[in-house]
């Protein structure tokens, strides 16, 4: 006998949910790095903090809307490219990096 096919079944949606929620998390800490570095004035350090923290979402948003779009347009995704998960956890990480900066 030979194996069944692989049944996807709802992970392709599970995955495209995590991506969109991991999206929004992402915008939320964006956002407030912006806020936390122009409140009370802004400095050199906190627009170039603020400037590469915006890069760095954006840098994320690109691979996760790339992500997305291919959760949705196909019914057997590929799984995802090594250089895109680098790409996303390098942003996420450095986004931590540049939180910590804005914070202390």
């Amino acid at each position: 006998m030979s194996p069944p096919g692989r049944d996807p079944g709802l992970q392709p949606e599970r995955t495209r949910l995590a991506w969109r929620r991991t999206t929004l998390s992402s915008t939320v800490a964006a956002v407030l790095a912006v806020k936390t570095a122009l409140h009370g004035g802004a400095s050199a350090l906190g627009i170039v903090v603020c400037a590469l923290c915006c890069a760095l979402w954006l840098g994320f948003l690109w691979v996760a809307h790339d992500r997305i779009r291919v959760l949705e347009t196909s019914p057997r995704p590929a799984a995802l490219a090594p250089r895109h998960a680098t790409t996303a956890v390098l942003c996420a990480v450095a986004m931590a990096v540049c939180a910590a900066v804005l914070v202390f």
